[in-house]
């Protein structure tokens, strides 16, 4: 197993994207931290995964409770070795920052976008980068999307957030490569989430063709229409991913932002 006995914190771990993580580094060795603003869940997940993990609450956009929940993890596991940015998707201002024209977004919609997707990284990464250090290196893996590398019409401030992460990806590569740290980031393309599931209720409303369909369905139309390979993105996709960047395979590989959607960005920009 290629991440065996390694410690890793995965934000946001509670469900989806982060808990098909958790499930993909745990398969490879891995003792695993979930951090979630959802303590209950956080653990409940976490039984799942076996003896070597543990669930803790924690707001990971507020650098205090991360700061705490990871010296929690470093006294009860021993340490970090890898770090999995994965919080994110909507806060309770989210559906005010999703919509055209841009005009019709507000200031609280977007501030909320900019904490739940941007400062998590920030806080998070802040907390974990000491104790990667003094285990003499590691792997920091942050969850963008691509909608940080292409337009992002319909949300537009999500875009931006993640747009962000794709910059202190590479900024932190560049930093903490004498650390032994690399930093990497992952953009999933079209990957059912609540982010989604709030999106297709919007589309249900405004395009008359969606009108009886179900958002699941509406989704899965998108995916049809605007993925060339035909197939939705999934977790484990994403998690099987991870473990190549923070596993030695990946060894060589720093400050990337690597898109797994099925070939989305081809024909709309570069990826």
């Amino acid at each position: 197993m290629r991440l065996t006995d390694k410690v890793a914190i995965v934000t946001g771990g509670a469900r989806g994207i982060g808990a098909g993580i958790a499930r993909c580094l745990a398969a490879e060795g891995a003792r695993l931290a979930l951090l979630d603003i959802d303590a209950a869940d956080a653990q409940a997940t976490a039984t799942t995964l076996g003896r070597d993990a543990i669930g803790l609450g924690a707001d990971v956009s507020d650098e205090a409770q991360v700061r705490e929940a990871t010296a929690q993890v470093v006294a009860r596991l021993g340490g970090v070795d890898i770090l999995i940015n994965n919080a994110g998707g909507g806060g309770q201002h989210s559906m005010s920052a999703i919509g055209n024209p841009f005009t019709r977004i507000d200031q609280s919609g977007w501030d909320d976008q900019l904490a739940t997707n941007l400062r998590t990284t920030f806080a998070a990464s802040k907390a974990a980068i000491p104790h990667l250090q003094q285990r003499g290196g590691g792997a920091i893996v942050n969850i963008a999307s691509i909608a940080g590398l292409i337009p992002a019409v319909a949300i537009p401030a999500y875009g931006a957030a993640k747009a962000g992460v794709i910059s202190l990806t590479k900024s932190l590569a560049l930093e903490l490569a004498a650390s032994n740290i690399r930093v990497n980031a992952i953009c999933p393309g079209f990957l059912w989430t609540r982010a989604w599931e709030m999106l297709a209720m919007l589309m249900k409303m405004g395009v008359p063709q969606y009108a009886d369909m179900a958002p699941r369905d509406i989704f899965l139309d998108q995916v049809k229409r605007g993925v060339p390979l035909g197939r939705e993105q999934t977790p484990d996709d994403i998690g099987k991913l991870a473990v190549f960047l923070c596993s030695a395979d990946g060894e060589n590989i720093t400050g990337q932002a690597i898109s797994v959607d099925g070939g989305i960005t081809l024909r709309v920009g570069p990826s």
